[in-house]
């Protein structure tokens, strides 16, 4: 048993059989997308089935091999998130689909895909940092919806007899601000408010614009600020947190590899 262990082993630290799975990673994404043709998968079916099985026997292996290295404690495989992950994609796929299940198969199958992220560690580093800055961007996420909200209520106060499209409501005026802070085309929906629903953007649609009213200091104001706080300010926050992950997540890989060399 220790013999294969250490054959096992062998195998799964090598370079070819890392860039083999890797490979084998990158078919199995761009079969899935070539099978969304209908014509390539009515002239190629038994070709896909054929590739399809090979993929999966590669996996299967891959997944034998990694349990296998661990000797006499094979369950040391599942204390590895990314092995689990990597167990559930490749058991799924055995799973009976068939008739109108056939796009959840095809689904599970495209998630062969995220394998990559372990395949490339500096993807899955990447991901990694994602995950830890998740607590933090929650408070920021609170934060931002604080301000949408503020920001709604008096949009909807101010703006909405002049500008019903974009201020109707509650709801609507929520969404036009996450327009405004992505900053898509965010400037005209300031010039409507600036000069009113009667002198800009409503040219197609004037049956709309009942109550028409300018508010050139206020609305300059108002989306000046939500766009200096939301996007400058608050955006930039995440990435702040996401940087701040990022080096955790540096420094532990970094304290994870210094441990499995002293071992």
């Amino acid at each position: 048993m220790h013999k294969i262990s250490r054959i096992c082993k062998k195998i799964a630290t090598s370079k070819l059989f890392k860039n083999g799975i890797t490979t084998t990673i990158l078919i199995a994404g761009i079969l899935v997308g070539i099978e969304t043709y209908d014509i390539m998968v009515t002239n190629y079916h038994q070709t896909f089935e054929v590739l399809d099985l090979i993929i999966l026997i590669i996996f299967s292996l891959e997944i034998i091999i990694k349990i296998l290295q661990e000797g006499k404690q094979p369950w040391k495989y599942f204390t590895d998130g990314w092995n689990v992950f990597d167990f559930i994609i490749v058991v799924s796929v055995f799973m009976p689909f068939g008739g109108s299940s056939i796009a959840v198969l095809r689904l599970l199958r495209l998630l062969r895909v995220l394998k990559l992220v372990k395949a490339l560690p500096k993807l899955q580093l990447l991901v990694t940092a994602l995950l830890r800055s998740i607590p933090s961007m929650g408070y920021v996420t609170l934060l931002l919806i604080l301000l949408f909200y503020v920001y709604a209520v008096a949009g909807v106060t101010f703006f909405g007899h002049n500008d019903p499209v974009h201020f109707k409501d509650l709801e609507i005026a929520m969404l036009s601000l996450f327009r405004i802070v992505t900053l898509e085309d965010w400037t005209d929906i300031m010039y409507i408010n600036m000069y009113g629903c009667d002198q800009y953007g409503y040219d197609n649609i004037r049956e709309l614009c009942t109550t028409p009213s300018s508010s050139p200091l206020g609305a300059a104001l108002f989306f000046v600020s939500f766009v200096l706080v939301g996007t400058m300010v608050i955006l930039n926050l995440f990435i702040g947190v996401i940087m701040t992950g990022m080096d955790e997540a540096k420094q532990t890989l970094s304290d994870h590899d210094q441990k499995g060399s002293l071992s």
